[in-house]
């Protein structure tokens, strides 16, 4: 049996781990400027971390009683249901497109991570901790000759024509307009046609490039990349 001292800095340790695992895959989040970053993700594996010793050894001085039946998974169950929460919180609905979805699921990766060292499951949770970066850093590198570039451009101009020869341009370099929305607004010199675009190509375009591309379209007075 561990005496009471050296279970405290064991706690003390498994607490210490999950921080570290939660800021290195939070310090990849902070490189990406996604929604949440190092303090988020560290916060996150530290509490998942406590309550699940909580959850396992906080009640130890009560259990001696025979009338007392306690589930020592149900308070650290309780880590998934509030971290949906968090990570509902993360997503973003903006027109037809969803951001954050992947730093919701990190966060909630980190939470059982979190979960697996607060419980002394130190093997587990440092490789699923590695695992995780290694997703969130390199999958994307790996498969990228593979995967279709997606661009989201918004296109100002004052000549309705400018659209289809937008279109028409896009078309006879090989990229695909997956959606489209036009705008119009009355101004003092006619109409403004505002055009949001879901461009999709096989080719790994540079923002620059499509930019060059399409300012050589006449008509066209604003460019922004989304």
């Amino acid at each position: 049996m561990k005496r009471c001292d050296d279970m405290e800095y064991e706690y003390l340790i498994r607490i210490v781990v999950a921080g570290i695992l939660g800021t290195l895959i939070g310090l990849e989040r902070e490189r990406a400027s996604k929604e949440a970053g190092l303090r988020t993700h560290f916060l996150v594996a530290v509490g998942s971390a406590i309550i699940m010793v909580i959850s396992k050894y906080g009640f130890n001085d009560i259990i001696e009683d025979e009338l007392i039946i306690l589930d020592p998974s149900r308070v650290a169950a309780q880590v998934v249901n509030g971290i949906g929460f968090l990570g509902a919180g993360m997503i973003i609905v903006q027109r037809s497109s969803i951001h954050g979805l992947t730093t919701a699921a990190g966060i909630w990766a980190t939470a059982g991570i979190g979960l697996a060292i607060g419980s002394g499951m130190y093997g587990i949770g440092i490789f699923t901790g590695l695992l995780v970066i290694v997703g969130l850093e390199f999958l994307k590198r790996i498969f990228q000759p593979i995967i279709p570039n997606n661009y989201k451009i918004t296109v100002r101009t004052t000549e309705n024509k400018t659209i289809d020869e937008i279109i028409q341009t896009l078309a006879e370099k090989d990229i695909s307009i997956k959606d489209y929305q036009v705008k119009l607004k009355n101004i003092d010199e006619g109409t403004s046609y505002s055009m949001d675009l879901k461009l999709q190509s096989n080719r790994h375009w540079k923002e620059n490039d499509l930019f060059q591309i399409l300012q050589k379209i006449p008509g066209v007075h604003s460019i922004k990349f989304k």
